[in-house]
């Protein structure tokens, strides 16, 4: 926060001119006391304004509040707990067991290489300065960010600390180059993963970050041009109006794509679709799932930034979709298939969570009990009949279930967010109120060029990602160790000792 500085007086309240001696014959100044008093007066107010001074500077600057910095770091907690070990948990659960430690490994250490990287160039990158699709590089090694340094929220006159903002986003960089391992899991080099995923995130995840999330903060729009110097400076897709509230194009299409990719470029597992790959273990996956599901009320509330009631609707929203995505999978998948499994009710659940994160802080909770139910189906066709048309061996449905819930939720958050259908619409900086104009059908078009973009943008990217790791070390590990499993192959170690 910047210092103010005030001006003094250059007269002297210090002293005052010499009264000559009174003569006895001389009759004494009538007034002297009370001009002596008004004196007295001026010097007194003229100290305390001096002194008050520097604190009216300070009272102008905001300060971040208790409750919203002790709320950030729980959020971002629970983020971590998604990933470590809640994703981890959920993937280990579903692949074989002489797979299970190269997945938990994988998800561990690209979470672990993420942060590092975020940290040393990604914040900057995606929040250090103006651009369509990158920032700069002077938060380089978080150049300047310090426990003094301030970052905006959505209300004005509200920031939180910048460090606060730096670590909950590194949370969400990191879990989303961990969700895309799932789609080829089983087959891939160990090294081959961390070089690609590094080549991801830079290349793809942080631009897309910036496009979608970045902005000046609402403090610096004051009016209408201030305004459109703000948009011309935001992110591309912040400046058309995409609405995204906690990541579904950021992280989940995004995510979704690259894995999609991955799983067609790598190939097939062998005796993918002639031999038995069932999960090892759906009690982890359960248990991954629960913990996905708590976690997810870190990354879909705490993305309000502010312990308030938005963050409250995002709460809820989360809770109602999650749960309602569980009830549609469940009963679609028991009267398609006459019996309801334990997979298809976690993989709903997660299908639900992915589906409400671009709307949990915009819909009502209406809105957000549709978009659940409209997930769990969608989605389990697109574990299905969507992964048979494609023909592609992803390993634990990461485009089934991130891509297709991404897209689904991306876009209804454009139908839901109306004010008319109960939610919160857009709201405008320069009037401080809800905007009075809100068009369903201009807002699906600008939500679909969000989806549209990301899928482009995250489908090139990881296809040349993929395709330059497999020149430079080679992708996929040799048949012998591919039977034999990656636990003792790559990492010299078993899950399971019976």
């Amino acid at each position: 926060m910047a210092r103010s500085s005030s001006t003094t007086s250059n007269r002297s309240c210090a002293s005052a001119p010499a009264k000559p001696a009174t003569r006895r014959s001389e009759r004494p100044d009538p007034h002297h006391g009370e001009r002596s008093m008004k004196s007295l007066t001026r010097i007194i107010a003229l100290c305390l304004a001096l002194s008050l001074a520097p604190l009216a500077a300070l009272a102008g600057a905001p300060v971040p509040d208790k409750g919203d910095v002790a709320w950030m770091s729980v959020s971002t907690l629970l983020v971590v707990m998604m990933t470590i070990p809640g994703l981890a948990l959920f993937y280990g659960g579903l692949v074989r067991t002489k797979n299970m430690l190269s997945i938990l490994m994988q998800v561990l250490v690209v979470f672990s290489v993420i942060v590092v990287l975020w940290s040393i160039y990604g914040y900057s990158l995606a929040f250090g300065g103006d651009g369509l699709f990158f920032g700069n590089l002077s938060k380089v090694f978080l150049k300047g960010v310090t426990p003094d340094s301030a970052a905006a929220t959505f209300s004005k006159g509200v920031v939180i600390p910048e460090l606060s903002f730096v670590a909950f986003q590194a949370t969400f960089a990191a879990i989303t180059c961990a969700l895309i391992v799932g789609a080829f899991a089983e087959r891939v080099r160990f090294p081959a993963v961390l070089l690609f995923s590094v080549l991801w995130f830079t290349f793809c995840y942080v631009p897309i970050a910036h496009a979608v999330w970045y902005w000046a903060g609402p403090d610096a729009i004051t009016d209408a041009k201030a305004l459109e110097a703000v948009t011309a400076a935001a992110g591309f897709m912040w400046a058309r109006g995409a609405l995204d509230f906690a990541g579904g194009t950021v992280v989940h299409i995004n995510a979704g794509v690259a894995g999609l990719v991955g799983a067609c470029v790598i190939g097939k597992r062998i005796g993918y679709g002639r031999e038995s790959m069932a999960p090892h273990s759906l009690v982890m996956t359960m248990i991954g799932a629960s913990l996905l599901w708590v976690g997810w009320f870190g990354f879909n509330a705490g993305s309000n930034l502010e312990a308030n009631g938005v963050a409250a609707l995002a709460f809820v929203n989360t809770l109602i979709a999650t749960a309602a995505a569980t009830v549609s999978w469940t009963l679609g998948e028991w009267m398609g298939k006459g019996k309801p499994s334990m997979l298809g009710a976690a993989s709903g659940a997660v299908a639900g969570l992915v589906a409400i994160t671009p709307a949990c802080g915009f819909v009502g909770p209406m809105g957000a009990l549709i978009i659940g139910l409209v997930a769990g189906v969608v989605c389990l066709w697109g574990v299905n009949g969507l992964k048979r048309m494609l023909g592609a061996d992803d390993s634990l449905d990461v485009f089934g279930v991130h891509g297709v819930g991404g897209i689904t939720g991306a876009l209804l958050t454009g139908v839901f967010a109306a004010p008319s259908l109960g939610g919160t619409g857009v709201y405008d900086y320069v009037a401080n109120a809800v905007a009075a104009d809100y068009s369903i059908a201009s807002q699906v078009w600008v939500q679909l060029q969000g989806v549209l973009l990301t899928i482009v943008w995250s489908g090139v990217v990881a296809f040349l990602a993929f395709k330059l790791v497999d020149l430079m070390i080679g992708l996929r590990v040799p048949e012998e160790e591919e039977r034999q499993g990656l636990d003792i192959s790559s990492h010299g170690e078993t899950a399971y000792h019976y």
